[in-house]
């Protein structure tokens, strides 16, 4: 079986750890197809210095044109209030009926999973593909995977580990190294983050 991957995030700037997510998931075999869904109001954090919708949205376009599974998702823009995952992965079913959907997680998020919006109900609906971080303690991580699977959740844990590099790094140290090249060409074009 293979699987439509929802990858989401705020991409307040697209940065080198979600590249390299991005490249696994395009490299695995169990996944047909990936949607790059920017939030449109993240619940879970406080954004000071958000990008335009339009302009998260043409990073995450830029970075989709590397990868031959992935599309960009823009239906979080379309709809009101906070983004609850579990809110978009109702609607996702209605509009990929015929997808086996999946949603790709990082192990800080899984970590909180039990804090989010719905999650007995979220951990059923689908599987989730969940990659580890560097900063990640491992021990605890193991010990939470296998809690949410004794609970039901269906999780595929990617080999890949993934640096530990977050969009607020970027935002307070403006380094080239953070981003993919092209993504910090597009924020030094349009001026974004005070670059």
């Amino acid at each position: 079986m293979s699987f439509t991957a929802i990858f989401g995030g705020t991409f307040n700037p697209f940065h080198n750890g979600h590249y390299e997510m991005l490249k696994a998931l395009n490299n695995c075999d169990k996944v047909s197809k990936i949607l790059i869904m920017p939030d449109k109001i993240p619940p879970h954090k406080s954004v000071d210095e958000l990008a335009s919708d339009i302009d998260r949205l043409n990073m995450c376009k830029l970075v989709a044109e590397d990868f031959n599974k992935s599309e960009v998702c823009d239906i979080e823009f379309k709809r009101q209030g906070k983004s609850y995952t579990y809110d978009t992965v109702k609607l996702l079913k209605q509009l990929y009926p015929n997808d086996n959907l999946a949603f790709v997680c990082g192990g800080d998020m899984l970590v909180y999973f039990d804090k989010w919006y719905k999650a007995n109900e979220l951990m059923k609906m689908l599987p989730f593909f969940v990659f580890s971080r560097t900063s990640t303690n491992n021990q605890d991580f193991l010990v939470c995977i296998e809690r949410f699977r004794n609970m039901g959740m269906q999780i595929f844990l990617m080999d890949n580990e993934i640096p530990n590099i977050s969009s607020t790094d970027f935002r307070e140290e403006l380094s080239s190294d953070l981003l993919p090249e092209k993504v910090y060409n597009y924020i030094k074009e349009r001026g974004l983050y005070g670059v």
